[in-house]
């Protein structure tokens, strides 16, 4: 994920990066499942899948740790 893309990933809700990290989670699964199969051809994309979701993972964190020492 570029550096942009991730700015972007910064400015959306916490509700919407979990709808987007769930979307990332099952792409990874579907990619996992045709590299076990034999049909994925692009090795790097599970990597770049991978990434990405750690990356909203951690953009979720960030935020909820944000919420939560405003609120305190």
């Amino acid at each position: 994920m570029k550096h942009n893309a991730l700015g972007e990933l910064r400015s959306l809700s916490v509700p919407e990066l979990e709808r987007k990290a769930k979307e990332t989670k099952e792409e990874l699964f579907t990619l996992r499942f045709a590299l076990r199969t034999g049909h994925l051809t692009d090795f790097s994309k599970v990597r770049e899948t991978r990434r990405s979701y750690a990356q909203i993972q951690t953009v979720i964190c960030e935020k909820k740790i944000t919420e939560r020492d405003g609120a305190a």
